[in-house]
This record gives structure tokens, sequence and C-alpha cells, in this order.
């Protein structure tokens, strides 16, 4: 029996290591990742327990790598759909599609996300793998073809934007509905709803501050300092009634406006 060549070799190689990727996504997204163990990803994917060491220094960078190639394989799926985005507006199709892919990420597979991003932010950090150099590459594709004219920086932009959404949606005991970030997402890029795979539920507005106050709160006495004598005057601001001006009237006075800030909205 003649040796095996190197292509044959390096493609048995390459299918085992597959073998332990999904093996590790199936696991930790059933038990959670302490409940699994390497020798239950060498069990699971029919390899023998020394050749995860063989691959990966470790279970999270095990992890790290499975489920970036998951994310890869997700938006990859999602952009090779058909039919497939052309025209004018392909581009903005495109990128609707990779917001929307890994979105529903987050939604289909809570715990295996979860674990994945608490991963990242521990002492090894983020894990620059193979899985992971094929995703960034398709990322910034996207960007590219939406008409970025620079793609190195509004990529990284990109890939900020969609940890800190999937972090949001997962967030235990605070969640933000995955359609509200999505329709945030949308607004800043200027994407149209209807584009990529809109969910079911319908538009989320973007967010716009808090509500506006019934009653202001009481406003200090303009005329001069405070006396030394004891605390400053105050008066109450009455509401503001909406009157039509008169030319013939001037203005006699004017009093201080209180402003309202409006409040704002990372694998």
């Amino acid at each position: 029996m003649s040796p095996r060549s190197p292509s044959v070799n390096e493609e048995l190689r390459r299918r085992s290591r597959e073998r332990l990727l999904q093996a590790t996504v199936e696991l930790v997204d059933e038990r959670g990742y302490e409940a699994t163990t390497l020798g239950d990803i060498a069990c699971r994917a029919g390899s023998a327990r020394g050749l995860i060491s063989y691959y990966f220094p470790g279970k999270r960078q095990l992890l790290q790598s499975a489920v970036h190639r998951l994310m890869h394989h997700s938006l990859q799926a999602a952009l090779d759909r058909e039919p497939l985005p052309a025209g004018e507006d392909a581009g903005r199709e495109r990128l609707a599609r990779a917001i929307d892919a890994i979105l529903g990420l987050a939604q289909e597979r809570p715990l295996l996300m979860r674990t994945h991003m608490a991963g990242i932010l521990t002492a090894e950090g983020f894990i620059q793998c193979p899985e992971q150099q094929r995703l960034a590459f398709l990322l910034r594709d996207t960007v590219e073809r939406y008409g970025t004219e620079d793609a190195d920086t509004d990529y990284r932009l990109l890939r900020a934007l969609l940890m800190g959404s999937v972090v949001a949606v997962l967030l235990p005991g605070a969640p933000m509905p995955a359609a509200r970030l999505r329709a945030e997402l949308f607004q800043r890029y200027g994407l149209d709803w209807e584009l990529g795979t809109p969910p079911s539920e319908g538009p989320e507005p973007p967010l716009e501050g808090p509500p506006p106050l019934q009653d202001p709160p009481p406003a200090l006495d303009p005329q001069g300092p405070p006396s030394a004598q004891g605390p400053p005057r105050v008066r109450k601001a009455s509401r503001v009634r909406e009157s039509p001006v008169r030319e013939s009237s001037p203005v006699q006075e004017s009093s201080p406006v209180l402003g309202r800030e409006g409040a704002a909205a990372e694998g």
C-alpha cells in the first residue's frame, strides 16, 4: 500500500479539525461551557482526545474558533441566499443581510453566543485564528461593497457595533429587543427596513431619548446672586402655552430656558 500524498493528508487533517469545531458548537450549545469537557468534544467528533491539543492550545481557544466558524458559515449562507443581491442596492442588501445574520445567531443560540462573548473578555482575549480571519474578510468585503471609502476603519466599526448589539440582546436581566437594535443599525447605515430578512413583529422606531417632562422643575429666580441672609427665592415655572405671536407687541422680557439632553441608545 502506497503512502498517502501530502494533499490527502492535508484534507484529512482539515476534516478532523472541522469535526472538532462542529462538535464544540453542538455541545456548548446543549450543555454550556463548564459542563462540556474536551473528552466529550473528542467523543462527539469521533477523534482521539490528544488530537485536540494538536490543533488548539485549550478549550477556550477551541470555542472561539468554533463560534467564528459558525458565524462565518451563517454570514456566507445569508449573502449567498437566492435571489443574490444585484443592482445599485446590492451593497446595501448585503450589509442588511450581514446584520440580520449576526443578530439572528444571538436569538437562535443564546447560550453559545453569550459564552463566546464572555470568553472574549477573559485574559486570553480575542483569538486570531483562521476561522476569525475568514469571518473578518467576509465582513470587510461586505463593507467595501456597501461603498465605504475607508474599509479598514469601517470594518472595525461594524464589527464593534455588531458585538455590542449581540451583548445587548443577551444581557441577563436587561436584554434589548433585537428588532430595536436592528432599527438603530439600519438607521445608522441608511438601510430600508425591508432589506435583508425583516423580523415578523414589524419595524421598531429608533431611540429618540426619554419622553418629555410633563411639568418642568422649578427654576431659580434669575435676578442677581442669592442673598447672604437666606436661600435664593424659588419661583415655579409655569407651563408653556402655545399662542400666536403678535407682531405689534414687542418682547418685554426673556426668561431662561431649561435644556434637556436626549439619551443615547463588541465575538
